[in-house]
């Protein structure tokens, strides 16, 4: 697991992490990633760790700008704040696809960071803390903007 994980990590942090890299089709493979992380968060049990470790530096230089040479179509897009209330119809918001996917970035590079320095079960264990709580909405309105974009 944590192998194939740490794979599909790095084909996604590769466009925050370096500046216009040259992909074909860079945009489907990124989908595709992201779907793959998707898919493997439901693999993953609740697992404990008892062990206080070190916390990881989120502080990673031209993040947004590496991401924005690698996809310069990306931009902004609405959202329904409560998708399920059918009563408001003023509840609109703007969503932002390169920082979607720099916050993205963000929990994947921290993910991989613990299984390399904590363990594997602090990795796993914050994989699924961080997905549930944080990665997965922005997956999911990465890969409708870019589904509605024809990108």
């Amino acid at each position: 697991m944590d192998l194939e994980l740490k794979a599909i990590i790095n084909d996604i942090v590769k466009y925050g992490l370096q500046p216009k890299l040259n992909v074909v089709n860079k945009e489907i493979e990124l989908e595709e990633n992201l779907i793959k992380i998707h898919l493997l968060q439901f693999g993953i049990d609740n697992i404990n760790v008892e062990k206080d470790y070190p916390d990881f530096d989120r502080s990673i230089p031209n993040l947004f700008e590496n991401i924005k040479s690698n996809f310069p179509k990306f931009g902004y897009y609405k959202v329904i704040e409560n998708i399920n209330n059918l009563t408001v119809w003023d509840d609109l918001g703007m969503g932002d696809a390169i920082d979607d996917l720099q916050d993205i970035i963000l929990d994947l590079l921290e993910i991989k960071w613990r299984i390399d320095n904590n363990s594997l079960e602090d990795g796993l264990w914050h994989f699924k803390f961080l997905f549930k709580n944080h990665t997965q909405q922005h997956i999911l309105d990465l890969i409708n903007y870019i589904r509605n974009n024809h990108i």
